[in-house]
């Protein structure tokens, strides 16, 4: 479904009316229309359900026989807090999983993390939905999400806690009951050397 543009730059108008501003004044004479635009941009997720986008992004190659652990890290996405469509920002996402026979192509994990990132939600579903999403287009049971943010929400408004940062985890096959992978999974993000 696409974002209705009309009724957005309507409602926009409205708030801006509600809030005591002057939507006819030049500053403002144009923004019902960037926020319609912007909205089609930055809630382009919620026209897809995780299926189609895993059909999206599904591209993927045979994978090679010593086949380990896949992870890629530090790819920055934002979303929007269902509760008070606040920005959620500074987010890094990590994806981590262990390829059966295909592995998807690194920029595709990226897209994934992005896409699922333009919806409404909390930041525990945008790990759930990315591991759900990594499972059908790769095949491969063993995923783990990684998420470090920050959340509008409790920064600028409510508690105004600058520092807090949100981390949230979402593991899947062995990544769930294997605390040593979970261990090396944590090294690698961090950039640890294993203990020997």
């Amino acid at each position: 479904m696409a974002v209705d543009q009309a009724k957005i730059r309507e409602h926009i108008r409205g708030i801006l009316e509600a809030i005591g501003e002057d939507p006819d004044r030049e500053g403002l004479r144009e923004t019902p229309d960037r926020v319609a635009r912007m909205y089609s941009e930055i809630f382009e997720g919620i026209g897809y359900t995780n299926d189609e986008i895993a059909a999206m992004f599904n591209k993927t190659f045979e994978a090679p026989t010593d086949r380990d652990m896949v992870l890629v890290k530090d790819i920055e996405i934002f979303s929007y807090c269902e509760h008070h469509m606040a920005l959620m920002y500074d987010m890094k996402v990590a994806v981590a999983y262990i390829p059966r026979e295909r592995v998807i192509g690194l920029s595709k994990i990226a897209r994934i993390a992005d896409m699922v990132g333009k919806r409404l939600q909390l930041q525990e579903k945008i790990g759930s939905d990315i591991a759900y999403i990594m499972e059908k287009a790769t095949l491969s049971p063993d995923v783990a999400v990684v998420i470090k943010g920050k959340h509008s929400c409790m920064t600028a408004r409510g508690i105004k806690n600058n520092t807090s940062v949100t981390l949230t985890t979402t593991f899947r096959g062995a990544f769930k009951d294997d605390v040593k992978l979970q261990d090396r999974l944590f090294r690698m993000i961090e950039m640890k050397p294993l203990e020997q």
